[in-house]
């Protein structure tokens, strides 16, 4: 097989992948234009044949049985993005204090504690979470939907990985100059890391964004769900055969992490080339 043969099956490949990736959106997509009759048809038919924007309208104006649909996507986008600052602010300071200050004490064995928290599935601290946030009185609040998500492993080891790699030269070229360690970090260090904070601010704005058993848990009044679960919870009420309402409402809760990504894509282009060039 010559090399221009295994390039055409690679791209063959990879289109059959995309279609299969593309189909379940499309789906979505021609359904949430479609009456529930047509919806509940069975027709194997990607195009709606009388489109309606009615499941649309009356989603965002909230005549689906009064449920607060901009309400959750507001609450959605407000805890994702507090909890993403937050992450990116401890995440970061974490990192730096790993990488670049070698005289903390048990600095490598805090870091084999990071990378081992890792494999700890997040389902068994599921229940010890929910018995301390109930303890407190958090539940049914922002903080419980919040404070949750404000720090993660991946981040502390993603940042560390591009902080111990940057160039002792210039470290020691501004403590020569009078720099602290709290200017290294916020005027040389943070600057230097943009695309990597970028990157790592898009995957947590995703995970808490697109989050589904906490906050279905965490939340008990209509007006404090996100938007993953309340339409959980209109898919298993009254709306369960309402396939046209449902996609609607799924398709609306999509729309802003597609957008944050694609804003977003340059700097996770760039991000991943520099990771692969160091």
């Amino acid at each position: 097989m010559n090399n221009k043969t295994r390039k055409a099956a690679a791209v063959l490949v990879a289109v059959l992948v995309a279609i299969v990736m593309l189909v379940p959106l499309v789906w979505m997509l021609s359904t949430a234009f479609k009456n529930d009759f047509e919806a509940l048809s069975g027709r194997m038919n990607f195009l709606p044949k009388k489109p309606t924007f009615d499941n649309f309208t009356q989603g965002l104006n909230g005549e689906l049985m009064n449920t607060p649909i901009l309400r959750w996507i507001v609450n959605s986008l407000s805890v994702g993005a507090i909890g993403t600052a937050i992450v990116l602010l401890i995440d970061s300071m974490a990192a730096f204090a790993l990488a670049r200050l070698h005289d903390l004490p048990m600095r490598r064995t805090l870091l084999s504690m990071f990378i081992a928290s890792l494999m700890i599935p997040s389902v068994l601290t599921f229940l010890p979470m929910y018995m301390e946030f109930n303890k407190l009185g958090l539940i049914n609040t922002y903080p419980a939907l919040i404070l949750p998500a404000t720090a993660g492993a991946f981040g502390v080891f993603l940042l560390y990985q591009f902080f111990v790699s940057f160039p002792k030269e210039i470290e020691e070229a501004a403590v020569i100059d009078g720099v602290n360690k709290w200017h290294l970090y916020s005027r040389i260090l943070l600057p230097s890391a943009v695309s990597i904070m970028a990157t790592l601010g898009i995957f947590t704005f995703m995970g808490i964004y697109n989050d589904f058993v906490w906050p279905l848990y965490a939340t008990t009044s209509p007006e404090m769900r996100t938007i993953t679960a309340g339409i959980a919870i209109m898919a298993t009420g009254s709306y369960t055969q309402s396939y046209g309402k449902l996609m609607a409402m799924t398709t609306i809760a999509a729309l802003p992490v597609i957008l944050i990504f694609i804003a977003g894509q340059k700097s996770f282009v760039k991000a991943i080339t520099s990771a692969g060039v160091k």
